[in-house]
């Protein structure tokens, strides 16, 4: 009897997140793997290939070359050829990075655009990302030394939407990168290293390299998960406040002339969490506008430290009281 040997723990388990993954895309459909050529995203890669053959769902590698670095060109192909030849039909599609943001933002934001124009002209389901627990961790701990607030906090979500149809996916953000790394391994997958991602004026790298490890060293063994399960309950709880708002603000909210207006007394009646969130979430769906910290509390105060005060002028509108409504307008 011939003995065949078990499959590698590392490939099952990142073979197992993908699956889940996908179990909610109808079987015919086509999806679309960021490969980067590194070692999350190729295992990603592999185990996709892998089970949506098996889901009957059709694979497409997209590699975006952001040009920033000497011999991007040369990873991109590589990438492909591995996309190749585990089976997968693979696009490479060259981008133009902007500043807006900073280089980190500006590459994220000329990435996804990529990925959603193929995802779209493919047309695909879903798009799936390589992101990582070690990602999340590290967004979370950016985030809170940022004082970014509970909707930094939540990190990354394991599923939204990229575009009009199309979901994003991360399926990884269980999945530790040490992990990913021993998946390749097994499989005789030789990941293509980032050198943005050793490169200490990033302070994403800061992070990875010098402060989780210190944390890890002063308070034990099992930061990275307690930042990600930090993530998954802030998500949570934010789910259920966006519910109570989407109950609560048809009743407070009414249309004004150039703009929206909220009862006082609504507002009044809320507690701090809430009346914040309703506040920040009226500016946002009216201006496509978002609200700092300061810029809430200031406005809140039209609602509960009422003494006469003028309007505010915030991004994109005003907000002034106006008896017993609070006004925003467009400027």
């Amino acid at each position: 009897m011939t003995h065949r040997p078990g499959l590698d723990p590392a490939v099952a388990e990142v073979r197992r997140a993908v699956r889940a993954a996908l179990a909610g895309i109808d079987a015919g459909s086509t999806v679309v793997v960021a490969l980067s050529g590194g070692a999350d995203s190729l295992a990603l890669t592999a185990a996709t290939a892998f089970e949506a053959r098996k889901a009957g769902l059709t694979a497409v590698a997209v590699t975006v070359d952001h040009g920033l670095q000497k011999g991007s060109r040369d990873a991109a192909a590589a990438a492909a050829v591995h996309a190749r030849a585990l089976g997968l039909e693979a696009r490479v599609v060259e981008v133009e990075v902007g500043v807006t943001g900073g280089p980190e933002a500006a590459a994220r934001a000329a990435r996804y655009a990529a990925l959603r124009e193929a995802a779209s002209t493919l047309p695909a389901a879903a798009v799936l990302t390589a992101h990582t627990l070690d990602d999340q961790a590290e967004t979370v701990l950016l985030g809170l030394a940022r004082g970014s607030g509970g909707g930094s906090l939540q990190g990354m979500a394991p599923v939204s939407e990229l575009a009009d149809g199309i979901a994003l996916l991360r399926p990884l953000l269980g999945v530790r990168r040490a992990t990913t790394r021993a998946a390749c391994a097994a499989e005789g997958l030789e990941p293509w290293e980032d050198p943005h991602n050793s490169d200490p004026s990033y302070a994403r790298v800061r992070v990875r390299r010098r402060v989780l490890p210190v944390l890890e060293d002063e308070l034990g063994p099992g930061i990275a998960e307690a930042l990600a399960r930090t993530a998954e309950q802030l998500r949570e709880d934010s789910e259920a406040f966006a519910e109570m708002i989407d109950e609560t603000i048809e009743d407070i909210v009414e249309h004004a002339e150039a703009g929206i207006s909220v009862s006082v007394a609504a507002l009044a009646a809320n507690p701090a969490a809430l009346r914040h969130r309703i506040i920040r979430h009226v500016v946002a769906a009216e201006f496509g506008e978002s609200l700092t910290r300061a810029q809430t509390l200031e406005v809140a105060r039209l609602v509960t430290d009422w003494a006469g005060q003028g309007p505010i002028d915030l991004p994109g509108c005003r907000a002034r009281r106006a008896g017993a409504r609070l006004e925003f307008t467009a400027t």
